[in-house]
């Protein structure tokens, strides 16, 4: 970009318009049309069953069982359990040549309402793990697949499964479109309330009706009376729930103030005062989700003055997918330089979190621990997410609208919105492409899935009971 001289006392950089960067957008399609994103080319040396053999050497040898007992227990739970497969898939793949900060996993059941640190509930992204600087359309791929898998899960016919994921890659564009127009302070400052999500139909309200009487019951103190009970000497305890609830080795134990020390200085100022009033008292290895299975994750039990729990979260978080296995090392930044990937995994995670989220956990915070990042949140703080398998249709299609809406308010938050809603048009070129690749790709990972219990059953990967 070219310097010019301002009313300041140094060259300073032009201004790029908003219709510049919309008519590189535009440009960009005559080096990668939009149709080009509606094939799906599998690599013949493509090796799904041997990424999860990688993924599980690294994790907990004993949870291993539990997360191939949970990934095979439907094709959307085991979509949910392949990021890193996905990633793989799409590291050939053709993009418009625009990175942003992406969510890295971004299907329906990483979206949920949770408490922002004014009380209000909101809607949207709410799993970061895999984030990176990555091209855009991987997360719109990974959201419109799950579309198509969840669908099918859900017992809708092709003609409703086809909608859903024209009406989730349609409400990215349309969002995306709108948002390049307004500025970047009004992107930024834009979020979606969890009791006013527009154009719901009588299905959808009943759902999320459902969904936030549950996350009024998710608290501390909700949790600390379902896992906690009186020890001998009168304090509170966590009470063991094997295999998924254990207290931790007795070195992360001896270490255990250490480490929320730690994870207290990398805190906001505020909440690293506030912390300061919370003594630790106990710590236990937690069994989570589902992609996340047999990787080093613990709760942390905080007792205040008056005898309140504070229940923190401490996860491991290594290298994204998106860079391991999408191989973005090929990939110049091209859009984000004003942004750099944190090298530990923790704080890459709170830093991208922290971006895509209209409204972040106060808590947030990482720490080092024997050569492994950890990111720190607070846990079950009014968080919960739909039950996208009790939606019927029309609930379904609001819900893939909602989560298309919040992808494109996280993408929009790079530099390259004006871009991407240039590429993106008016028409539904790319909705289409969209779904054209969601339903290649659906069909790829339902093999994937059946190669996956074949292989259970040949006695390649060992199952244990679902927890």
């Amino acid at each position: 970009m070219s310097h010019i001289p301002g009313r300041l006392r140094f060259e300073h950089d032009a201004v790029a318009s908003f219709a510049d960067h919309r008519a590189d957008g535009r440009a960009a399609r005559s080096r990668t049309p939009r149709s080009a994103h509606a094939e799906f080319d599998a690599d013949p040396g493509r090796d799904p069953l041997g990424i999860i053999e990688r993924q599980n050497a690294d994790r907990l040898p004993d949870l291993v069982p539990l997360r191939m007992s949970r990934m095979a227990e439907s094709p959307f739970a085991f979509y949910r359990g392949t990021a890193a497969i996905q990633a793989a898939d799409l590291a050939d793949s053709p993009d418009s040549g625009r990175l942003v900060v992406a969510c890295g996993d971004a299907h329906l059941t990483n979206f949920g309402i949770f408490a922002a640190p004014d009380r209000s509930l909101v809607f949207d992204l709410n799993d970061f793990d895999e984030a990176a600087i990555a091209p855009w359309e991987w997360d719109v791929k990974r959201l419109v697949t799950s579309v198509s898998i969840a669908a099918t899960d859900n017992g809708f016919g092709a003609a409703d499964a086809e909608e859903a994921t024209l009406a989730a890659a349609a409400s990215y564009r349309i969002t995306m479109r709108a948002l390049a127009k307004r500025t970047a302070l009004e992107r930024y400052y834009q979020r979606s309330l969890a009791t006013e999500l527009p154009g719901m139909s009588a299905s959808s309200v009943k759902a999320l009706n459902r969904t936030l009487k549950r996350a009024a019951k998710r608290t501390s103190s909700r949790v600390a009376a379902k896992i906690m009970e009186t020890a001998p000497d009168g304090t509170q305890q966590i009470r063991e729930q094997p295999p998924t609830l254990l207290h931790v080795d007795p070195d992360q134990e001896n270490r255990f103030s250490e480490l929320v020390a730690a994870y207290r200085r990398s805190a906001a100022p505020d909440i690293a005062l506030l912390l300061a009033q919370y003594t630790p008292t106990d710590v236990a290895r937690r069994v989570v989700g589902v992609g996340s299975v047999g990787t080093r994750c613990s709760i942390a039990v905080l007792t205040g003055p008056h005898g309140e729990p504070l229940i923190l979260q401490m996860k491991e978080a290594g290298r994204s997918v998106l860079d391991e296995y999408g191989r973005l090392d090929r990939r110049p930044g091209r859009g984000i330089t004003a942004l750099d990937a944190p090298a530990d995994g923790g704080e890459r995670v709170v830093t991208f979190q922290q971006v895509l989220q209209s409204s972040s956990d106060a808590f947030l915070g990482h720490l080092q621990f024997d050569g492994r990042g950890f990111y720190v949140r607070q846990f079950r703080d009014f968080n919960a997410s739909i039950e996208v398998s009790e939606l019927d249709p029309p609930a379904f299609l609001d819900y893939v609208r909602a989560c298309g809406h919040q992808l494109a308010r996280a993408h929009a938050q790079s530099p390259g919105a004006g871009f991407i809603a240039g590429y993106l048009g008016s028409n539904d070129v790319f909705d289409r492409a969209m779904a054209s690749w969601a339903q290649e790709y659906a069909a790829q990972s339902l093999a994937d899935y059946r190669a996956f219990v074949a292989a259970i059953d040949a006695g390649r990967f060992e199952t244990a009971p679902p927890q």
